[in-house]
């Protein structure tokens, strides 16, 4: 079960004009479970997304960015589990292609204004027919309240055993908006995305050439932050829809008053999902915030931060409960910093201060150790004591359901 989560009740999602959602049972790879997902935007949203870094990027992932690249404008996304679509070749290209064109048909639109993804198995073929069946339920079920908003958050789960979802209002311009999102993932999970999919819309305006900064933005604090297992997914993508549907002017820079509310309205409900991922993590049962304090720039920051947050000695250490603080300076150490002077490393553990000057600090006791690591939640932090940049990243603990869970998962 998820670290600290439980699926949200439906009155806590909050409606976005302008956005209609509607999930079917298409029988992709089992039956009996939500696995096709459509959503429908009204006419003059605007949209943006972000997808993976990995090379070997699935067909839904390569078709969304011409679709995006087009500025045709978005009018739906279709989303189906089961199948990745990814390591299929011009095939699969075809396959989501063709799936555009039929939900297109079907919405009377085209197939340029509409977004396809996909999640599951790698290396299958997408059960098209199947997918293109399912359709016309999806349609017909589309709704815009909380209750269809958790539905979409459970159609698209794969590993997950929780839905992700979230709400915020906020303050843009004088008028209210809303902000909701659904996201799922559980494994593959490292930044740059992961095997991960994030909707996250608003009734706010959004000038659409200010979307791919203000997605990037969004990402880099939020799902980009966050690590399970150190694989980076063929299918991740996020995606933010802004209908306009709020009434005041566009937003077109995120540096005033109305752009600052928003990013920070989207970052919070985008935050939250990617805590949900991680603490929804295969087999999972400790949530872990690693902090890096004192170093030079960000990007020497992070370094650190993943060193500690992907390495396997450590996450395993913590599953089991065992104070083998050394594993974290290790990690630190051969994080890439080749200056480093250990000599300054201060290292705390929620409020026990295990490391200074490089060693073990005098007051430290095991016990204390052992009685943090034994929380649900904790806090790592370390300062490099070289300047004033701190960055802060998201991980869990890896345990034998980790193994277990991924061993069959095409079973």
């Amino acid at each position: 079960m998820a670290v600290n989560w439980t699926a949200p009740e439906p009155h806590t999602l909050l409606p976005v004009p302008g956005v209609r959602l509607g999930v079917a049972e298409a029988g992709i790879r089992k039956a009996a479970r939500k696995d096709l997902t459509v959503i429908a935007l009204d006419p003059g949203a605007a949209v943006g997304g972000v997808f993976t870094r990995n090379r070997y990027c699935a067909a839904p992932v390569q078709v969304c960015r011409e679709h995006l690249a087009a500025d045709m404008g978005i009018r739906a996304l279709v989303i189906n589990t089961g199948c990745a679509n990814a390591g299929t070749g011009e095939q699969g290209l075809i396959d989501a292609r063709t799936v555009c064109v039929a939900l297109a048909q079907k919405l009377g639109v085209s197939p340029q204004e509409i977004l396809p993804f996909s999640t599951g198995v790698i290396m299958e073929p997408l059960p098209v027919q199947r997918v293109i069946d399912g359709l016309p339920a999806a349609i017909a079920d589309l709704g815009e309240d909380g209750a269809y908003w958790l539905r979409a958050a459970e159609g698209i789960m794969t590993t997950d055993t929780v839905p992700k979802a979230a709400s915020s209002r906020a303050t843009v311009d004088g008028v209210p908006v809303t902000v909701t999102g659904i996201a799922k993932g559980a494994g593959m999970i490292r930044p740059n995305m992961a095997t991960m999919l994030g909707f996250v819309a608003t009734d706010a305006a959004v000038d659409p050439a200010l979307m791919p900064t203000l997605v990037r933005r969004v990402a880099d604090a939020s799902f980009n932050r966050i690590t399970v297992d150190g694989d980076t997914s063929t299918n991740d993508s996020f995606i933010v829809i802004a209908t306009g549907r709020a009434g005041h002017p566009p937003v077109t820079s995120l540096d005033g008053p109305a752009g600052e509310a928003l990013l920070a309205a989207l970052t919070e409900v985008a935050r939250t999902l990617a805590h949900a991922i991680v603490r929804d993590g295969e087999g999972a049962t400790k949530f872990i915030t690693v902090r890096v304090e004192g170093g030079r720039d960000a990007d020497e920051c992070l370094k650190v931060a993943y060193a500690i947050a992907h390495s396997p000695l450590v996450k395993t250490a913590f599953f089991a409960s065992d104070p083998n603080l050394g594993r974290i300076l290790a990690a630190v150490g051969y994080a890439g910093i080749d200056d480093l002077d250990q000599g300054r490393i201060e290292l705390y553990l929620d409020d026990v201060h295990v490391v200074t000057r490089g060693g073990r600090h005098p007051a430290y006791r095991e016990e204390d150790g052992a009685r943090v690591m034994k929380q649900s939640e904790i806090t790592i932090r370390v300062d490099l004591g070289r300047g004033t940049a701190s960055e802060t990243v998201w991980t869990c603990d890896l345990s034998h359901d980790y193994v277990s869970i991924n061993a069959d998962y095409r079973s």
